[in-house]
């Protein structure tokens, strides 16, 4: 296996020459998906517009359906502070699950269904719904898997392609931090992230191309929507993508995450890692850039084994503990970090992690503990509490 370019310089250096202006003002919000279940028998549960309207009463356009009826989606406002983010997922958890306890029901965040009729899952009304039924077909059947999706605000498009170039080659050590949907339907897939291999399947998904230029990503973009690979620019579902209606780099690697610190987790290294990739973009820094079908499998590997396991290292090309390279990374963004007031909380929040094991080992062990599937959801359930 062999990687194409240069390996960029270290970001602590390109930190330290451009100061505090390029990594303080970096913007954060992050979009939830959760999943339904009845409390009783622990299936997923096809009510997701009865509870949407019901948390809308608190959380007004931030809560909506998603593609399946299993499914609630949530939005938090951009932050400067990840400490307000961190309060605002809280309380919109928070309503979500006394929205859905008033139905009846429970939320559990989490990549996959546990329990219940996961495919083909009951698609939600609508015409953008039905088309994409008409057109992937099959593909739609699987649905019910939920992620979470971070941006950061970026001033322009050449601006994300540049910055998702640099980001590129971190993609699996990020899928194996996040990983949590072991489970599909009652059985456990041997992956930690079952969700990841499902969106593997779309046209346009995984990993993104290094983009040489706006350009080339018009080009490309134009080509999907004229051969019918995608609907729009919505359909755009790689890893890292330029959002296609607010000026953000949105960031789609990762599963629901089981709780609110993990999210906060995941946002924090994010930005951290955008302004990171911004000071070296500054200092003329080249970007790693491995060959596509190397990290594909790498995005694979990090998916079937986690944080438990090993990933890919695409600058040496050789198998690396995965918390050892998270903790790689962390030290390597520990200067904008520190810059951003961070260091403290995401440090707390890795240390949980490290300790207590990603949200895949953490459920598996609740199965462990109980015997059965319905162990697991119980577990998923308490991590979102309704008071």
């Amino acid at each position: 296996m062999t990687s194409t370019g240069h390996t960029p310089a270290g970001p602590q250096g390109a930190v330290a020459s451009h100061g505090r202006s390029r990594t303080a003002s970096l913007t954060v919000g992050v979009e939830e998906e959760y999943l339904l279940v009845d409390p009783v028998s622990r299936q997923v549960s096809p009510e997701a517009e009865k509870v949407v309207a019901e948390a809308a009463g608190e959380l007004g356009d931030r809560v909506t359906t998603e593609i399946t009826r299993y499914q609630v989606e949530v939005r938090t406002d951009p932050h400067d502070r990840l400490t307000e983010l961190a309060d605002q997922i809280r309380y919109t958890r928070l309503a979500v699950a006394r929205a859905a306890a008033r139905q009846g029901l429970r939320i559990i965040s989490t990549g996959t269904p546990v329990l219940g009729q996961a495919t083909p899952a009951p698609l939600t009304a609508g015409p953008r719904y039905e088309r994409s039924a008409a057109m992937f077909r099959a593909l739609d059947d699987e649905q019910s898997a939920c992620a979470c999706h971070i941006h950061v605000g970026v001033p322009d498009l050449a601006t994300a392609l540049e910055v998702s170039n640099h980001l590129r080659p971190w993609i699996p050590v990020l899928i194996a931090l996040a990983a949590n949907s072991p489970y599909w339907a009652g059985r456990d897939t041997g992956y930690a992230s079952w969700r990841t291999t499902i969106w593997g399947r779309w046209p346009v998904a995984g990993p993104p191309p290094f983009f040489e230029s706006p350009a080339h990503f018009e080009d490309l973009v134009s080509g999907f929507l004229a051969t019918g690979t995608v609907m729009d620019r919505g359909g755009l579902y790689w890893d890292v993508r330029p959002s296609h209606h607010v000026p953000t780099l949105e960031f789609r690697f990762a599963d629901a995450t089981t709780t609110a610190g993990e999210t906060v987790l995941l946002a924090g290294i994010i930005r951290a890692m955008v302004a990171t990739a911004l000071q070296a973009i500054d200092a003329g820094d080249a970007a790693l850039r491995p060959q596509p079908e190397v990290l594909r499998a790498a995005c694979w590997r990090a998916a079937r084994d986690g944080l438990a396991g090993e990933v890919i290292d695409l600058h040496t090309e050789r198998l690396a503990p995965a918390t050892h390279q998270v903790e790689h990374l962390l030290s390597l963004l520990e200067p904008v970090l520190r810059d951003q007031g961070d260091t403290e909380l995401i440090s707390s929040l890795w240390s949980r992690v490290r300790t207590e094991g990603s949200g895949a080992e953490r459920q598996r062990a609740a199965y462990q503990r109980c015997g059965s599937a319905t162990g697991v959801v119980d577990h998923l359930i308490s991590a979102t509490p309704t008071n």
